[in-house]
C-alpha cells in the first residue's frame, strides 16, 4: 500500500520519491534505511512514527508471550529505533546545494508518533496494546525534551477509532469489547480525517509544537468511558 501511495504522489504532485522496504523493528535495518535518506536526500524534516500491530482480545492472565512481544517491537521499539536514527540526521548541520551563501544552514525537524487513546484509557483484553502505547507516550515527552537543543520538535496524535484493517484485528467480531463485557458498534472516522490532523500537525512553524493531540469520532464513547 505504501509503494501504492508513493507511486500514485509521484505522478499527481511530480514529487520526488524514495520507497524503501525495511524492518522498522531492527536496529541495522533502520540504520540502513536512514543512511539511504540521507544519500538520497541530504536531510530529513519530518519523521511520522505509523508502523504499528495489534493482536486480538485475550485477558491479561492469558497474553502469549510471542503476542507481547509482536506489539511492543512494533510499537514500540520501531519508534525508538527511528526516532534515533532522524535526530541524528535532523541534528547535523545542512546546506542546501542551491544556498547561495555558506551561512544557510539548516538543522532541526519534526518527529510525530501515532499513539492512541489507548495510552489514557485502556479496553478490555488490550493489554499488549495498551502498555505498548502508553510507552510511546513516554517516548514523545522524552525526544521532545531532549530533541529542544537540536530544535527537534516532538508531538503524539491520539487517534481514536480510525476505519482500518488494525482496527478489524482488535475488533473481534460483533463490535468493540465495553467494560461491562458487553460488545458495541462504536462510529468511527476515517483515515482522510487522521491524515488531514497529521498533516497539520506536520505543517506547524519550527518554533511551535502540539505535543499531544486527541483525535477521535464525534460520536465515540471514549469520555465517560468505563
Amino acid at each position: 500500500l505504501c509503494i501504492e501511495a508513493a507511486a500514485s504522489q509521484k505522478d499527481h504532485m511530480k514529487l520526488h520519491t524514495l520507497v524503501i522496504s525495511a524492518d522498522v523493528t531492527c536496529e541495522k535495518s533502520v540504520s540502513e534505511l536512514f543512511t539511504k535518506v540521507k544519500t538520497t536526500f541530504g536531510r530529513l524534516d519530518l519523521l511520522f512514527n505509523n508502523a504499528g500491530a495489534n493482536v486480538p482480545p485475550a485477558p491479561f492472565q492469558n497474553v502469549p508471550m510471542q503476542d507481547y512481544h509482536k506489539v511492543m517491537n512494533a510499537n514500540v521499539t520501531s519508534t525508538f529505533l527511528c526516532s534515533q536514527q532522524a535526530i541524528k540526521l535532523m541534528s547535523s548541520p545542512y546546506v542546501s546545494p542551491s544556498s547561495t551563501t555558506e551561512d544557510e544552514v539548516r538543522k532541526g525537524g519534526r518527529i510525530i508518533n501515532n499513539g492512541s487513546i489507548s495510552s489514557d484509557s485502556p479496553r478490555p483484553g488490550a493489554s499488549p496494546y495498551t502498555i505498548s502505547k502508553h510507552a510511546v507516550l513516554g517516548l514523545t515527552k522524552s525526544i521532545a525534551l531532549d530533541g529542544r537543543d537540536c530544535d527537534i520538535a516532538c508531538g503524539q496524535i491520539d487517534l481514536g477509532n480510525v476505519s482500518s484493517a488494525l482496527q478489524q484485528t482488535a475488533l473481534g467480531n460483533g463490535g468493540q469489547l465495553q467494560a461491562n463485557g458487553s460488545r458495541m458498534l462504536e462510529p468511527n472516522m476515517t483515515l482522510d480525517d487522521a491524515a488531514t490532523s497529521v498533516f497539520a500537525m506536520a505543517c506547524l512553524p519550527p518554533g511551535a509544537n502540539v505535543l499531544r493531540m486527541t483525535m477521535m469520532a464525534t460520536k465515540m464513547p471514549f469520555v465517560g468511558r468505563g
